[in-house]
């Protein structure tokens, strides 16, 4: 129960964050404001209360509100697993600090900008209810608007989904594409997508994750991408 409300305070974090930064380098109407228009896709994916996102568009909005810099840093979890870890803080210098030593007392290091960002691509990612889409037809349709690839997937609940990438330069046209269909992703967001997984054993993926759920609790950290397959 408690992990599962830690989860949901994490996300709605997150996703305040990312409202603030949209806001700011945007505005605060959705309409004319396509990063905010998705972000606020995403806070009813994860059934952000509609007062906790009005309350966060005001924040952004206001003279005193927090300014937050997405600062991605690099690394290596154990066993070789490169780690990209994306967050948005206001304090860098103590956000490293925060990172360096989570990574390190859990079997890691630190590594400098470009060490490992080499081996991500980074994409556009919407995943979508599969419920009254027929597959085929949205993937020639996509294609136009570039659509990288489109496949099934399984949500966190267990739910089916269907996952279309972009490059990430084509995010703003496959949005549109969509908003032009009607079809509200479940989510849209940017990620970091290992171009060559690696396999690990149970035993020693185990110690990735445990590494990886330890960042993610972190509160400036917003992702973390990996290359365990």
């Amino acid at each position: 129960m408690f992990a599962r409300w830690n989860r949901m305070a994490k996300q709605f974090a997150r996703i305040a964050k990312d409202i603030n930064m949209a806001v700011k380098s945007g505005g605060p109407d959705p309409q004319g404001n396509p990063a905010l228009r998705r972000i606020l896709q995403n806070a009813r994916a994860v059934n952000m209360p509609k007062d906790k996102v009005e309350a966060a568009i005001k924040r952004a909005s206001g003279r005193d509100a927090t300014n937050y810099e997405t600062v991605i840093y690099e690394g290596y979890a154990p066993h070789g697993i490169a780690l990209l870890i994306e967050t948005a803080t206001d304090n860098p210098t103590r956000t490293v600090a925060t990172v360096r030593n989570i990574i390190t007392k859990n079997g890691g290091n630190l590594g400098t900008n470009g060490s490992v960002s080499f081996m991500f691509r980074k994409m556009g990612v919407f995943r979508l209810d599969p419920a009254g889409i027929d597959q085929d037809d949205l993937e020639l349709y996509l294609i136009d608007h570039g659509l990288d690839e489109m496949g099934e997937s399984t949500g966190e609940k267990g739910e089916a989904q269907l996952v279309a990438r972009c490059a990430f330069e084509d995010f703003g046209k496959l949005q549109e594409a969509l908003e032009a269909r009607k079809i509200a992703p479940l989510s849209a967001e940017h990620e970091y997508i290992p171009m060559a997984p690696t396999e690990l054993g149970e035993a020693q993926a185990a110690e990735v994750l445990a590494l990886v759920d330890k960042l993610e609790q972190e509160d400036d950290v917003q992702s973390v991408f990996h290359t365990l397959g």
